[in-house]
This record gives C-alpha cells, sequence and structure tokens, in this order.
C-alpha cells in the first residue's frame, strides 16, 4: 500500500521558539509535516515558491512588511496555497482584515493545540477555520453600521498599523513597494477618514482600536 502523501506546511512568525513549538506538535501526527520556516513576511514570499507548501501558518505581528501585507501578496501570486493566520489578535478589525485578504483560517495563540491540527486538514480539504474566540468577538460586531476603521482601505489599514507603529513614511514605502507620495496620500486618507488631526491623534486612536499596545 501506498504511503499517503503528507499535508505540506511552512511556518512563519518572528519567534523561533514559536515556530520550535509548532514544528513540535505537528509532528506529532502522522499526516501533516513542516517543510519550511520563515521568520518574516518578505521572507514567506522568497521562499513559498521554493518549497510550495500546502498550507503556510502566518503570524500577523512580524517585522517588515508583517503578516497582512505578506498574506495579500502570497494570496494574489500563489493561489493554490492556503493561509492560516495564528495571532495574538483576537478582536475586529484583524480577523475581518485578514480573511478578506485572502485567508483561510483564522486562529487564537490561545487556542487549544489540537486546534490548529484541526484547521490544518480543514483548510487543506477546502474548508475554513476560525477559532472559537475569534468567532465569538466577531459576532459581537454590528452588521448595519461601519466603524470608522473599517472605511479604510486594505493598503490605507496598512499605512495606519505602520505610521501608528512608529515607522516613517520611507520605511513603509521601502517595505510596501511604494513610493513616498503614495505613502503620503494614503495617510492623508486615513487622517480624513478617521477624523484624525496629528500622529499623536493617530497613535492614540490605534491604541484605542488595540492595533498597538496601550
Amino acid at each position: 500500500m501506498a504511503k499517503p502523501i503528507p499535508i505540506t506546511v511552512m511556518l512563519v512568525d518572528d519567534h523561533e521558539i514559536v515556530r520550535f513549538g509548532f514544528r513540535r506538535l505537528i509532528e506529532t501526527t502522522k499526516d501533516i509535516k513542516v517543510v519550511a520556516e520563515a521568520c518574516s513576511g518578505e521572507e514567506a514570499c522568497i521562499l513559498v515558491p521554493e518549497y510550495e507548501p500546502d498550507i503556510i501558518i502566518m503570524d500577523i505581528n512580524m517585522p517588515g512588511i508583517g503578516g497582512l501585507e505578506a498574506i495579500i501578496r502570497l494570496c494574489k501570486r500563489e493561489s493554490k496555497r492556503k493561509v492560516i493566520a495564528l495571532t495574538m489578535h483576537e478582536t475586529e478589525p484583524f480577523p475581518t482584515r485578514v480573511l478578506a485578504a485572502g485567508a483561510k483560517g483564522y486562529l487564537s495563540k490561545r487556542c487549544a493545540p489540537q486546534e490548529l491540527i484541526v484547521a490544518i486538514r480543514r483548510v487543506f480539504n477546502g474548508g475554513e477555520f476560525i477559532t472559537t474566540q475569534v468567532a465569538r468577538e466577531m459576532s459581537k460586531m454590528p452588521g448595519t453600521q461601519e466603524s470608522a476603521i473599517e472605511l479604510l482601505s486594505a493598503r490605507e489599514f496598512q499605512v495606519f498599523s505602520m505610521f501608528a507603529k512608529g515607522r516613517t513614511a520611507k520605511e513603509i514605502g521601502e517595505n510596501m513597494n511604494l513610493n513616498h507620495k503614495t505613502i503620503h496620500s494614503h495617510r492623508s486618507n486615513v487622517m480624513k477618514k478617521l477624523k484624525l488631526k496629528t500622529t499623536a491623534n493617530l497613535v492614540q486612536f490605534a491604541m484605542l482600536q488595540g492595533i498597538i499596545p496601550s
């Protein structure tokens, strides 16, 4: 009898100890195999075409372009590859943004270890998986009234997040492969839509939304 071909996985997280823990967990299964690891979104975008993993387990908060931008790029370029976000962010707007970017799963790092295994198998077989804590938080969001932050486009949300974390327009432009004029244009749109006047206001708003720690 032929040996079943395992589901291949790439782990993307900037903390080596976290990747080690996920790898050890996955190694307890017979049908899933870790074939590559990456410590940033940029590295993941480079390695995915080389290793062609079935599933990409992606953290959201990482240096450089971060997980959200990496998901956008990978889902656009590598449509056969399926992404599961595994992050500390359980509240909006992160789940909606990540799923809209093309991810097929969204897990909290507080979830039970076995949930990750279930999510990998379900997503590989064409389904979707949202961890219980996240699904509960998403259900609290009003269905008919948009909050201010939901008015931002995907690019505007990325620029907003990076400015809130103290990145300069030049750094953001280099990470997103956009010129500084485009970055300033996105920032201007963000400030207008969120009705903010200063960078301090932007940072404070980001804290209140849970985009950055307070």
